[in-house]
């Protein structure tokens, strides 16, 4: 593809400054920028003011974007459209997965873990069995520096009001070690690992990943180290909580964040309190319960709660102080903006980022160690966090993000705070 002239003419104009400038890194920023444009212009059916019966929509300013290269990191500028979406597929957002996933397997390959499984699967990649493993190492060390990276940024650049915290559960083999000279590698225990996720959502509407970690269980003192760290690297501004009821999550949040509000999951206490009826009466029980959060202020909300708690205490005599002892945490959400509410009261934007942990570990089984853990949910996450940047859909309008700074009492009722549960 040959570059426009006024790509051609940046170009010279950077190699005749010459002093300070990088001239391969500039040269390849141009090249990059200028494929950028050309598909954009694709996209769009038209170039910059041009006037053409193919037009199908208007640029809309632009969005920066970084991008890695051998030739050291160059910023690029994305083309917004006023009608749908443009993302260029030179950046190609889901390729750090897929290195992620073959230095995973590959990995486990090399070292020794592997079954015929492994086999099977890393054919069905198309992925040559006989890498190298410098080559594995290599891949490796790459991807470990970029997540590294992204679990480490800093975060004080705004105020997260909303924080959505959960775990998963992963296989990994722990304590493989190598045999003696002439005998196979000791392949140790396989072992399941917590693998806990923090994504918040910014002053302005936006979605970020915070964080990831990966730990033994999910005791207090390993959630309190979590959540130490993400203060640490600048968390602030958080007003509420959303989380299920974990006995060591709530322990810890108790301890590092302080003022702020805890929303109980309404699908985790759902489950919880089916777990109490029976299998005759689930259905309807699931239903009346689903009459709670349809009602139109926090007055009705807190009314229909006592109703059906006395409802259904009547018959299942259990239920009523379970229901008594998590109302106030399960309707948190009434005490912030009512267009809000479908969003918070739930853990469910996290569960689905950890669906897609879960579907892309199944490929992999037994993780090898900590380490691929890291790698490969690293790898999801960052993309996962990229698409929500340049994404031109907020989660939240800043709009209705500004009725967070309205006076708290215009709002009816108070915050639940967090407090210790099963």
């Amino acid at each position: 593809m040959a570059l426009s002239q006024s790509a051609v003419s940046e170009l010279l104009e950077a190699f005749r400054a010459g002093d300070g400038v990088d001239l391969i890194r500039e040269s390849v920023r141009i090249a990059f920028q200028e494929l950028i444009e050309t598909e954009a212009a694709e996209v769009i059916g038209a170039g910059r003011y041009q006037r053409t019966s193919t037009r199908t929509t208007e640029r809309n300013g632009h969005r920066d974007r970084t991008l890695s290269t051998q030739a050291g990191d160059i910023g690029l500028r994305i083309p917004k459209l006023r009608q749908g979406s443009f993302f260029p597929v030179i950046l190609e957002p889901r390729r750090r997965i897929d290195q992620a996933l073959h230095a995973v397997v590959m990995e486990a390959y090399v070292h020794g873990i592997s079954t015929r499984s492994v086999d099977d699967l890393v054919q069905a990649l198309g992925i040559d069995a006989g890498i190298s493993k410098s080559e594995v190492s290599r891949i490796c060390a790459q991807l470990d520096e970029a997540v590294g990276a992204f679990r480490s940024r800093t975060l004080g650049h705004t105020a997260f009001p909303y924080v959505y915290l959960d775990a998963t559960y992963l296989h990994v083999r722990e304590g493989a070690r190598p045999g003696q000279p002439g005998q196979a590698d000791l392949p140790g225990q396989v072992v399941s690992k917590a693998v806990v996720v923090a994504t918040g959502i910014t002053a302005t509407g936006g979605r970020e990943v915070l964080g990831l970690a990966v730990g033994d269980s999910e005791e207090e003192t390993f959630w309190r180290a979590f959540l130490t760290d993400l203060k640490a690297r600048g968390l602030s501004g958080v007003r509420l909580v959303i989380s299920d009821q974990h006995a060591g999550l709530v322990a810890a949040l108790r301890r590092c964040l302080q003022g702020a509000a805890h929303q109980r999951c309404r699908v985790h206490f759902a489950r919880n309190l089916l777990a109490l009826i029976p299998k005759s009466h689930k259905d309807m029980v699931a239903a009346l319960f689903r009459t709670i959060f349809a009602q139109p202020d926090p007055h009705a909300v807190s009314a229909a709660w006592e109703e059906v708690r006395d409802q259904l205490t009547r018959s299942f005599p259990k239920v009523g102080p379970l229901m008594d002892g998590a109302k106030a945490e399960v309707l948190a959400f009434t005490a912030f903006p009512r267009t809000h509410w479908v969003k918070i009261w739930s853990n469910n934007p996290l569960e689905r980022i950890n669906k897609e942990i879960k579907r892309r570990s199944r490929v992999v089984g037994i993780f090898p160690n900590e380490a691929a853990v890291i790698r490969l949910v690293g790898s999801v996450l960052a993309d996962t966090h990229d698409e929500w940047q340049v994404h031109d859909r907020r989660y939240f309008s800043e709009t209705s993000m500004a009725l967070l700074a309205a006076d708290p009492a215009s709002l009816d009722t108070e915050p639940a705070a967090i407090t210790s549960g099963t």
